[in-house]
């Protein structure tokens, strides 16, 4: 079964947004979704590292509906700013430091924060142990990094590891 279906996560995810894209439950976009679903993981089953293991599915769940809620935020908050004075804005670089060891569980974080209008992951140190984000605005760094530790390092860390 492991060699049929290599990453069983990925292909229902990669169906799943073959469908979304689609907007399209026809037997055609079907069949081209599974076969591009089970096409694509088989492909690149020798290029990953480990396989990808959710110890707490639900608490995943629960963490994509507050990165989903946390994008909308940001995003009415960065039209807010962005309309406004340019001199309001006080963009900064900040250096996370990673708890997270887990490779996936800090290219999961890395995503996040880019995803997330206002920040952007900037670079990750050699020895995985710091972040470099940027912020457009932020008046407290510490803030931020204490937010992005609590919000989604956290929670990463007990569905990664």
């Amino acid at each position: 079964m492991k060699r049929l279906l290599p990453q069983p996560l990925l292909s229902a995810s990669l169906l799943a947004l073959w469908l979304l894209l689609n907007n399209s439950l026809t037997p055609a976009q079907l069949l081209l979704g599974a076969l591009l679903a089970w096409l694509l993981p088989a492909i690149t089953a020798p290029f990953w590292p480990q396989p990808v293991r959710l110890r707490r599915p639900l608490l995943a769940l629960r963490l994509l509906a507050r990165v989903l809620v946390d994008i909308v935020v940001a995003n009415l908050e960065v039209a807010r700013r962005i309309l406004g004075p340019e001199s309001a804005l006080t963009p900064c670089f900040v250096w996370v430091p990673l708890d997270i060891g887990q490779p996936w569980g800090i290219a999961a974080l890395a995503g996040i924060i880019t995803l997330t209008p206002g920040t952007v992951s900037a670079q990750l140190t050699a020895d995985r142990r710091f972040l470099l984000v940027h912020a457009l605005n932020e008046t407290d760094p510490q803030a931020l990094v204490a937010t992005i530790k609590a919000r989604y390092e956290r929670p990463l860390m007990e569905i990664f590891t």
